[in-house]
Order: structure tokens, then sequence, then C-alpha cells
């Protein structure tokens, strides 16, 4: 993502303030045919980590060190989603979801890489996204990509009770007073448990039992058959580019 100094400004109206650049034109992620820029929070400024937890509000997302938000010509597709953690009931589905995964066992732990959370995240990459430009990630690139170099986060590991199998890890960032979900990979072989579900259901618990008031979910795109799911934790607060505000339901199932 190559940020273009000449296009800049502040993330704020104080020149002390973070800059912010425009990236360079590339492929979109989720429509191929489109073309995407972002805004990215300057990655040089040693003051990232102390203004996360702004930008999480100004509808930004971390991936590795980079601090974005999309910012299309001519698109506003993807929209910032949080969950108000105290206002939050899970719905049918959710609860399905919780008894088909009564059986694991969650554990927090720090965000650093073992061979078994490698192992994991590629034969995921592998089979759930091949030729997505991610199936030939290593070592390097999950350091990269999901752990970073500043970022206060945690690895919620789900294991198979009795067993201790590794059966997904979801990456979260903790804020002042928020979590922010970043990624969440597991085995492709238990895809019928519903563990990206499953994850988001847990980091609320976690929120909650810490007192935090928002879960970050990062972008939901209306119509997108991999980003409907967002739309069914309710109540869900979506980012409009001043504020945020309530969007509506998804039919439960």
């Amino acid at each position: 993502m190559g940020a273009r100094p000449d296009n800049t400004s502040t993330a704020a109206g104080d020149a002390e303030e973070l800059r912010v650049f425009y990236s360079g034109e590339h492929p979109c992620g989720y429509w191929p045919a489109r073309i995407a820029r972002d805004l990215v929070l300057d990655p040089r400024d040693p003051r990232l980590r102390e203004h996360y937890a702004q930008a999480l509000a100004w509808g930004f997302r971390r991936s590795g060190d980079i601090v974005y938000r999309p910012h299309c010509f001519g698109c506003r597709a993807c929209i910032a989603v949080r969950i108000p953690v105290a206002e939050f009931v899970p719905n049918r589905s959710q609860r399905r979801c919780l008894r088909r995964n009564a059986d694991v066992d969650m554990r927090i732990v720090p965000a650093e890489r073992s061979d078994e959370h490698l192992a994991l995240y590629r034969r995921y990459l592998r089979i759930r996204h091949p030729g997505g430009g991610m199936d030939g990630h290593g070592a390097p690139e999950f350091d990269q990509f999901l752990i970073g170099s500043w970022s206060d986060g945690r690895f919620l590991e789900m294991r198979e009770h009795g067993s201790h199998r590794l059966l997904g890890v979801a990456i979260t960032d903790l804020v002042e007073d928020a979590l922010s979900a970043v990624y969440t990979f597991y085995d492709p072989a238990e895809r019928e448990r519903g563990l990206g579900t499953f994850a988001i259901l847990q980091q609320v618990a976690w929120a909650r039992r810490d007192h935090r008031r928002h879960v970050y979910l990062g972008y939901w795109i209306a119509g997108h058959p991999k980003m409907d799911y967002k739309r069914r934790f309710q109540p869900l607060e979506a980012f409009d580019g001043r504020g945020w505000r309530r969007l509506q339901a998804a039919d439960d199932a």
C-alpha cells in the first residue's frame, strides 16, 4: 500500500495530530472489478498506539502496522461497524452456535506466533482463500499482518475440550474501552461449527467481563456474502463519516 505524502491532512484540527495520507490505487479486496484506495494514518509516527482508540472511533482499522480507512472514488460500500456490548443479546442462530461449541475451551494468550498457529493459519488460507494472494503466507507475513510492532494484541484461542486441539484463533486488539476484532482463522474441516461467529460471541463476552463498551468488527458491505453475517449482531452501530448510528437488523435465522 503506497501512501502518497503529496495528499495529506491531519487527523484532527490540531497540527500536532497524526497526518493522514491517501494510498495509491489498488485492486479492491471485496469486489474484483473495482479499484480501491485508502486513507492511512502516518505509519512512521511513534504515537500510533496512543491514537489507535480514537482512530477506531473514526472508522479506521489496523492491518499490521497500518491504520487505514477505505476512501474510494465513487464508492462508499465499506462501512465500519461495532457492537455496543452492554446492549447485545444473542439471537436464535447465535445461541445455537454457542450450543454447538459447548465443547470448546477459550484461552487468551499473548500475540506471539507458534508453529501450531502458523500451520493452522496456512491451512485456513489454502482452503478458504485459494488464489487470493494470501495463500502463500509464511511466518514473516503472519507476524507483519496479524501482530505488527506497536499494537496491544492478544490471541483468543479456541481449543477442543479434552484433546486441546487448536480449532481457531481470533486476533484481538485491546484499546481503552473496546476490543477490535482484527482477524479470525480456524480449521476448515470444522466449518459447520460456525467458529467465526463463535469467536465474535466470545469477544463480546470478554469485553463484557472487562467492562469495555464496544467490539469493533471492521467493515460491513451490504450485499456481500462474506460480510452479511456481521449484520446479525444486534444492536450494531455503523460509522457514517460523522458519527455512529444504528444499523438495521438482518432477519434472525
